[in-house]
């Protein structure tokens, strides 16, 4: 397939190493538009080195698969001035942290067949040159519209790339497991400043036991059937996993760079206000990193 990667950070530069050794001719488009070429070299278990091509409007032309990974808060902004090259066939699979960056461009899209995912693949990219795959993981994929629904054929193609892909027609249920434990994890570590297993300290894991309870009565409302038992372990589990781990809110409020907090609690949030549900621990969290993202951008 021609695939064109959108916002080659950490897990686009993963997929894309990981797609050319697959054999499909992938290319990567990048937020200065200037068509260049680029090698990056994977870490993983067989060491490997590839070759792209960058903001070459002929392959966005002739693109069967456009996989967004730019940041959600990215994802209006880098997508909409690609729209008109793209053939209305171009399945366009949305890769991102959070929900909600795709309501906004519905009209815009919907002509396509979309397709969203979620994947626990780690990586990090150590400069433009170097992306490490830090812990192996699977990625569930879905329809966001009908017109995605005839493009199960994409899990094939991922899953002969960087296995482990499921299919799962209820992907929404899927992204909002995801995003409730990014809830309970993210805005406490970028706040403290901290690696995600000192959460399990008593004095932290309080706020997260909170947080959880918040979280499952928005859950509820949403018809999302997952008990708090589940939702509790499921972030006890991760926070443990993950230990050594900082979370990507934690890292953008380090380097002082904006963050996923609108499209995570932010996202909570809103359906909460929808549902006339309080949720002030949520609340205060969010305000705490806005009130930071304000203080330093």
């Amino acid at each position: 397939m021609n695939i064109t990667i959108l916002g080659p950070g950490a897990v686009g530069s993963l997929w894309a190493c990981y797609l050319q050794k697959a054999g499909h001719n992938v290319c990567l488009w990048t937020r200065n538009s200037i068509p260049s070429e680029q090698s990056l070299s994977l870490s993983a278990n067989e060491n490997s080195s590839h070759q792209f091509k960058i903001n070459d409007k002929q392959a966005l032309i002739d693109c069967d698969l456009l996989v967004i990974t730019v940041k959600a808060w990215q994802v209006e902004s880098a997508l909409l001035p690609l729209l008109p090259l793209l053939s209305k066939e171009t399945i366009l699979l949305f890769m991102h942290n959070g929900m909600g960056a795709i309501d906004n461009l519905k009209e815009h899209i919907n002509h396509h067949p979309i397709l969203q995912a979620t994947t626990t693949h780690g990586a990090l990219k150590e400069n433009n040159t170097n992306v490490i795959h830090t812990g192996y993981g699977n990625t569930s994929l879905g329809p966001f519209n009908p017109l995605g629904k005839q493009c199960q054929f994409i899990q094939d193609v991922l899953n002969h790339s960087l296995p482990s892909v499921d299919w799962n027609p209820e992907i929404n249920i899927a992204l909002w497991k995801k995003l409730a434990i990014n809830c309970a994890i993210n805005p406490l570590t970028a706040i403290h400043q901290c690696k995600n297993g000192q959460l399990e300290q008593l004095d932290i894991h309080q706020y997260v036991v909170s947080i959880c309870s918040e979280v499952h009565e928005i859950l509820q409302k949403e018809g999302i059937e997952w008990s708090y038992s589940e939702l509790l372990s499921s972030v006890n589990q991760v926070i443990k996993a993950t230990s050594a781990n900082y979370s990507s809110m934690n890292r953008d409020c380090f380097y002082q760079r904006k963050t996923e907090i609108d499209f995570i609690t932010g996202y909570l949030l809103k359906r909460a206000k929808f549902h006339g549900i309080s949720a002030p621990i949520n609340q205060s969290l969010y305000n705490q990193i806005k009130q930071f993202e304000e203080n330093t951008l």
